[in-house]
């Protein structure tokens, strides 16, 4: 491995391993670090009992929350990062996520680019990723401009069931685009995938996607085990010049020629915030999203739920209009199945055969409504360790999602609807702390993703979004990963 790569990527999670992709074929020399390590084949990766206590996985660092409190935060350090254990939702925001949206508790601002710009690129993530999906069920999907790669991952009979009681309530539920080969996930255990670890065995994870098809160029090299210290400009125009790790107990640095930043919201902002770089606007950490979210069962005695995975289907009939007075509020769409144990983990008072019957006359949901950027919500170095203020904003239009779907789920012939709100130690869907705009003076990063402090340095990861939209980011974050590819090959060219 060269000391002196031509590009340096920081991650292998979703956006360094989409940048990678874009960036493998130009034989420019890139060295890609990631602190953790690959997810063996013989790990308990079935096994909810070692997933859902975070044992096997999770980990072991603490944070400090908004009152410098430690928690456990509910991050993951791998090859391919977050994204091994993701649902594996590529959804594209909606084209008006891309513009102003007047919600009840304030405004979400526009981007600083449009649906149109960033469109050719969520074909190509859709590609790269093998997403199946349709374009036609959801009257929010916005324009394509290829179709989708497969077709949906179908219901089981008890989720076709659901979905057609659903449709009788009176909305319109859609399949959601899925980054998963169902058969071949299937083969190799008889679980769902939401939550479980990835063994390269049919999810469409930042690792057996985009990695894998960078690491098919002789000139893309992976350091694993090698934790990002800091950043060290020079005096050549302000640029970044060192990349400093660490690796076995060693320190060593790297001279690249250009640097992506792609460790996740919060490890960016802190990286950044640490090393003392890209921060002339004080914007690096500030404006922290994290949708609010919310779990719901709905039971109905006479429903059997004998799904595997459950999770094929979404309602996006609230996501720009409440149907009242036109307030957007969210998407909500299937949990990956909430077998007995798993069940029985989230609520450890609930005797076992309480959590059999419950989980085979259930219905799963997960809730989603936008978090709106908010400069005091943040992360910073506290005593050298990450501090997360995160302050919740929007709650009016997530409360309202709350009720509207539990009525709708009791018009649909499902009685009881229990529910519950996920706290900031679930930061699943984290973004915004390194956030690009239009204005240096009110943001980190240019519309290509680019420093404007910094003119080698890209943050390509959910820290870049501007907005949390209402929907799951991933595929936004390789959209733009893929885009900011296309910047970098012009430096590199010129």
């Amino acid at each position: 491995m060269t000391t002196a790569p031509d590009i340096v990527i920081i991650g292998s999670g979703m956006g360094g391993a989409s940048l990678a992709a874009g960036l493998a074929p130009t034989g420019a020399r890139i060295t890609i670090l990631e602190r953790g390590y690959r997810i063996p084949d013989d790990a308990p990766a079935r096994d909810p009992w070692r997933i859902y206590t975070n044992s096997a996985f999770r980990a072991p660092e603490t944070w400090l929350d908004g009152q410098g409190n430690p928690f456990e935060p509910g991050n993951y350090y791998n090859v391919g990062g977050n994204s091994k254990l993701y649902g594996a939702v590529l959804i594209r925001y909606r084209e008006e996520d891309f513009g102003a949206l007047e919600h009840y508790d304030g405004v979400s601002p526009a981007w600083p680019l449009s649906y149109a710009e960033l469109s050719p690129w969520y074909d190509a993530a859709e590609q790269l990723f093998q997403v199946r999906g349709d374009t036609a069920s959801d009257p929010t999907e916005p324009p394509h401009g290829k179709p989708y790669p497969f077709p949906p991952v179908p219901d089981e009979d008890a989720i076709r069931i659901a979905r057609r009681r659903l449709e009788q309530a009176g909305v319109r539920p859609f399949s959601l685009p899925l980054g998963v080969d169902i058969d071949r996930w299937l083969d190799a255990g008889h679980t769902g995938w939401d939550g479980y670890p990835d063994l390269r065995c049919g999810k469409m994870d930042a690792e057996t996607c985009a990695l894998e098809a960078a690491l098919a160029h002789d000139n893309v090299t992976l350091v694993t085990g090698a934790e990002v210290t800091a950043l060290k400009t020079g005096k050549m125009l302000g640029k970044i010049e060192e990349v400093h790790y660490r690796r076995d107990g060693e320190d060593r640095y790297l001279t690249p020629g250009v640097v992506a930043l792609c460790a996740g919201a919060v490890q960016s902002a802190a990286l950044l915030l640490r090393s003392g770089v890209a921060n002339l606007s004080d914007n690096v950490g500030r404006c922290f999203m994290n949708h609010n979210a919310t779990a719901m069962i709905a039971i109905d005695p006479r429903f059997r739920n004998t799904s595997v995975y459950q999770k094929t289907f979404g309602l996006n009939d609230w996501y720009l209009d409440d149907g009242e007075d036109g307030m957007p509020l969210g998407n909500v769409q299937l949990l990956g199945r909430v077998t007995p144990d798993i069940l029985k983990i989230q609520v450890p008072r609930l005797p076992k055969f309480a959590a059999r019957w419950i989980s085979g006359h259930a219905l799963d949901l997960y809730l989603i409504s936008e978090d709106l950027p908010d400069p005091e919500s943040r992360v910073v170095l506290k005593d050298g360790k990450i501090q997360l203020i995160w302050r919740r904003s929007n709650m009016t239009a997530h409360r309202k999602l709350v009720e509207k779907t539990r009525k709708t789920l009791r018009e649909a012939g499902f009685p009881v609807v229990l529910s519950r709100l996920f706290d900031g130690r679930v930061p699943s869907h984290q973004c915004g702390t390194v956030r690009m705009g239009d204005d240096p003076a009110a943001s980190v990063l240019n519309p290509d993703c680019r420093s404007w402090d910094h003119p080698n340095l890209f943050v390509t990861d959910a820290g870049a979004l501007p907005t949390s939209a209402a929907v799951n980011p991933a595929l936004t974050v390789a959209a733009l990963a893929l885009r900011a590819a296309e910047t970098i090959k012009k430096d590199l060219a010129a």
